[in-house]
């Protein structure tokens, strides 16, 4: 059986447990004072090239989004996000657990189109009885959006102009950041950390056991951000747990490419043979257009079950009474061999 169910049913790089491994007997100081946490946001800061970034580590994604959206909006704040947004769907009302409102809006394959946005702006501050309404503070994305498409450097940069105009944050959700960069043409580190304000890069996703850093590019984060997390029950004591981690995945293994971007493009090449596999050898046509690790095809039903005798996947959704759309997701985890295995087995013969 070979697992594409999603990309966290994994352990974690190697090189990340020898890091962890290796550095385990050392004392340190706790709560994000120790070398190995302050060595990786250094690193993360080179990366990003930005010298003021203030960087702090979490447990996990829905943690990380309901303790910074809490953290960055005022009490009387709510957050504009696509409908399929993560934080709107997913996240059993996290964020709306801390109180306050997600306002979601239309999605197209899954991102958040900056006129829909801007026209419901221009709706909201034109209403006579906006001081009774929820009033915007924050637009949440995720890079990789829920469906594995990706924003443009162009489109971030127009969310970015319409949060300046607005006085809004922007915020990016980067669950699976490796494997959306690997897959972008024109988004990089340092480019989200010119357009937002605040954005996270997964661990726990993307090669590591759990965590995220949250990245608050220009150094202006909300005061007492540790007091703040606290609160929230989100402060790790052995915060380097996560710093030991994060400091493997930033480290370049090759010139100029940390591990954490490696790893993205190992499992963005694996799913794109995936897709030559499926598309060409299979016939099967694509749900949605996704250049990431995350794979969307129609299945007939006549095909599900020998499939699952193969590969496990998630169902996505009923597409008709005769084909469903399924995901396949690819990951740090996923090896060259198990993709050879796969078009041996189903690249001339089908099913």
């Amino acid at each position: 059986m070979i697992h594409l169910e999603s990309d966290y049913n994994n352990g974690a790089h190697q090189t990340v447990l020898r890091h962890l491994t290796e550095t385990n007997d050392e004392r340190t100081q706790s709560y994000g004072d120790d070398r190995f946490s302050e060595q990786a946001r250094n690193l993360i800061r080179e990366a990003c090239k930005t010298s003021d970034a203030q960087i702090w580590f979490l447990a996990g994604g829905t943690q990380t989004n309901a303790t910074i959206i809490d953290c960055v909006l005022q009490p009387y704040e709510g957050v504009l996000c696509a409908e399929t947004a993560h934080i709107n769907v997913h996240e059993a009302g996290a964020v709306e657990f801390t109180g306050h409102k997600v306002i979601a809006l239309p999605a197209r394959e899954g991102k958040l189109n900056v006129k829909d946005l801007q026209a419901w702006l221009t709706a909201y501050f034109a209403d006579d009885t906006a001081e009774h309404m929820v009033r915007p503070g924050m637009v949440y994305i995720t890079f990789p959006t829920e469906l594995g498409t990706l924003y443009s450097a162009e489109e971030l940069k127009a969310l970015h102009d319409v949060c300046r105009k607005y006085d809004l944050k922007l915020y990016v959700d980067g669950a699976r950041l490796a494997y959306g960069l690997a897959a972008s043409p024109d988004v990089t580190l340092p480019l989200l950390a010119q357009t937002t304000d605040v954005f996270y890069i997964g661990g726990t996703k993307c090669g590591a056991l759990c965590g995220e850093a949250v990245v608050f590019p220009k150094g202006d984060a909300p005061t007492h951000m540790l007091s703040r997390i606290k609160r929230h029950g989100a402060l790790l004591a052995k915060s380097r747990v996560v710093g030991v981690q994060f400091e493997a995945l930033f480290t370049s293994t090759q010139p100029e490419t940390p591990l954490y971007l490696e790893i993205g493009q190992q499992a963005v090449a694996l799913a794109m043979r995936l897709r030559r596999l499926f598309v060409e050898s299979m016939g099967y046509h694509p749900f949605i257009d996704s250049p990431t690790n995350q794979q969307f095809y129609i299945v007939p039903n006549d095909d599900l079950g020998r499939l699952r005798q193969l590969i496990g996947f998630e169902v996505w959704c009923p597409v008709d009474d005769h084909n469903t759309a399924c995901r396949f997701v690819t990951s740090w985890a996923t090896t060259d061999a198990e993709i050879e295995e796969l078009e041996k087995k189903l690249g001339k013969t089908g099913l």
